[in-house]
């Protein structure tokens, strides 16, 4: 049995767990208010201060850092990297500290799974980050040269519930070709053959809009907006990461209470609702080409897939391509906890970070 430290920070708050094998055995969620991230100009500069919070709410619950086999920590913003299971190093922890792909939370989740694991003399390991890119070649081109698409997606749970689907089907996931989808406040579509993101959408800049973001817009019509009206960067940012989808639309992004709504005859909220789920089948069906509708199955995960209206409207119309799974939620915890297994149980070997960057990829 091995036993293993969870570690998963988010914007406002920092999740931990322990595993034993893939049974967990303790967990919490650390809420941070807007006033105490406040102190901090930087994300960086919540390192010890996190590190601190996760360690004394260890210790109380009876758990020391050399209790663990090994630490397991969500991926944070790399270079681009092949999909995997990683030995966070030295170097990984100075493209993590320096925040040299973009500041954000996850950041601290491989630094801090670095000096935990330094100090207790086992390994630390990140398993699918956002990095992960796997693209044919000609899914990098936009349209324009100075714009090259990037691979940005839900790599974590999408590449996990991959490999659920593969078993449900009774596949290799080396030999399924399967489509996912996950459905949360972004949406990542992407074709899957043989487990790789070979070609997605990414949740920030384009696709089906989700409850918070926009999704693909009329690119000449959101030019002529932004110089005629001249908003604010962080506004229109905004507006399309955050506050976009059907939080612009019906000022909530809970598909629950959107559903309530709908219930209640409100028709503004049901077309919304659909527009939202066409966007997505749509998508669906796009990346079906990719794999020139050679396709074993397709799963939808993600928090939407609780909802039987969404995941049986979708159905509805993408369902001729192939036998459609549903898995809902995310495991993010459970993905992470199963890539260390894997390693430390000899059925793949950790990769390394310096000699797994795509070069050119980000320049």
């Amino acid at each position: 049995m091995y036993r293993s430290l969870v570690i998963n920070p988010g914007s406002t708050s920092t999740e931990i767990a322990v595993f034993a094998d893939e049974k967990r055995k303790w967990h919490q969620v650390l809420e941070h208010s807007r006033g105490e991230l406040d102190e901090f100009e930087f994300v960086s500069d919540q390192l010890d201060w996190r590190r601190e919070l996760m360690e004394a709410e260890l210790s109380e619950a009876g758990y020391e850092s050399d209790d663990f086999d090994f630490i397991a920590a969500r991926g944070g913003l790399l270079d681009s990297i092949p999909g995997g299971t990683y030995l966070i190093d030295a170097e990984m922890v100075d493209d993590l500290r320096s925040g040299k792909n973009g500041e954000h939370a996850s950041n601290l989740a491989g630094i801090i799974a670095y000096q935990l694991a330094e100090e207790a003399g086992i390994k630390a390991y990140t398993v699918d980050p956002v990095a992960v890119d796997e693209f044919l070649p000609e899914a990098r081109l936009s349209g324009l040269s100075e714009l090259p698409r990037r691979c940005q997606s839900h790599a974590l749970n999408l590449k996990g519930t991959a490999r659920r689907c593969a078993d449900d089907l009774d596949l290799e996931l080396a030999e399924a070709s399967l489509i996912g989808a996950h459905l949360g406040g972004g949406i990542s579509i992407a074709p899957l053959p043989g487990g790789r993101i070979v070609d997605v959408n990414n949740a920030n800049q384009g696709g089906p809009f989700s409850p918070e973001r926009a999704g693909t817009v009329p690119a000449l019509d959101l030019v002529e907006y932004i110089f005629q009206e001249e908003p604010d960067k962080s506004a229109i940012k905004s507006s399309l990461v955050g506050r976009g989808g059907l939080t612009a639309y019906l000022g909530t992004a809970d598909g629950r209470r959107v559903e309530e709504r709908i219930e209640q005859g409100e028709e503004e909220a049901r077309l919304v609702y659909e527009a939202m789920i066409y966007q997505i089948a749509r998508e669906i069906g796009r990346m079906s080409a990719v794999l020139a509708g050679d396709i074993d199955g397709i799963f939808i995960t993600g928090g939407l897939a609780h909802s039987s209206y969404v995941t049986g409207k979708i159905e509805e119309r993408i369902g001729y391509l192939g036998p459609v799974h549903v898995y809902p939620g995310s495991e993010e915890l459970k993905n992470l906890v199963r890539g260390g297994l894997r390693v430390k149980r000899g059925e793949e070997r950790a990769r390394d970070y310096a000699s797994s960057r795509l070069d050119g990829v980000r320049e």
